[in-house]
């Protein structure tokens, strides 16, 4: 009976998940702690044993970007363990282009600092799934501030690009400002200028026309979107996102 009753505990205790690794950290001579946004356990933090050495059973599937079919054992504390681990989605042409590695390790940060421990969250696992799928489709400059719009937007504080955010103009909008909560009129500016090209874009991203933004290449404004949608993020986070600078 003692006996059945452990298995049944053990049964309990472990559990299988699809996840994406957002960043590891030693822990002692072998191990890595490893942080996963999962589909169904939210923000979740796991030992895998013996990853660092050499024969390591799960290879290099435990990097930050890889998609993985996980099996993990809940620890009593804030860690649990990984028991397996299986490749789903490689992203190869994401690690194979420093560059579009780079906006990877952007989109993983944001997720990090937005994820909540334990806490399910399905959406933002699409989130990220999507854009890494996009990001290794091709190397858009809008796939990382395009993310960044649209993880304001699921975290209710989206920036209103319809309207003026301070008296509800919908004409000659020529400033954006984070603080005041988007695009502003004339007669409200302040924050930075927002050229007609960069409001069209962000209204695309924001609108239901993702697809065809993601499709444009590279221009002024572009990279004005971009600036304004990192200096956005930021401000939420309160905090600077170090990988941001690196792929910009």
């Amino acid at each position: 009976m003692a006996g059945l009753g452990s298995e049944r505990l053990a049964s309990v205790s472990l559990y299988r998940d699809q996840g994406i690794v957002l960043r590891t950290y030693k822990l002692g001579e072998a191990d890595r702690i490893v942080v996963f946004c999962t589909r169904g356990h939210g923000k979740v933090r796991a030992v895998a044993k013996g990853v660092r050495k050499t024969r390591s059973r799960f290879g290099g599937r435990l990097e930050p970007t890889s998609h993985v079919q996980l099996q993990l054992h809940r620890g009593r504390g804030e860690l649990d363990v990984v028991t397996q681990a299986e490749s789903v989605d490689q992203f190869r042409e994401v690690r194979e282009d420093l560059t579009r590695l780079g906006k990877a390790m952007a989109m993983l940060e944001a997720i990090d600092r937005v994820g909540i421990d334990r806490e399910p969250d399905g959406a933002l696992y699409r989130m990220l799934l999507g854009g890494l799928r996009a990001l290794d489709a091709g190397d858009s400059p809008l796939v990382v501030p395009a993310f960044y719009l649209k993880l304001l937007v699921h975290d209710g504080v989206g920036p209103e690009v319809g309207v003026c955010a301070l008296c509800g103009a919908d004409s000659d909008l020529v400033a954006f400002d984070y603080g005041s909560g988007g695009v502003l009129c004339r007669s409200c500016r302040r924050g930075s200028p927002l050229s007609p090209d960069a409001l069209e874009l962000m209204r695309m991203v924001l609108g239901g026309s993702l697809s065809a933004a993601l499709s444009l290449p590279p221009s002024p404004a572009t990279g004005e979107v971009e600036h304004l949608a990192t200096a956005t993020m930021e401000h939420h986070l309160e905090r600077r996102l170090r990988a941001a600078g690196a792929y910009s």
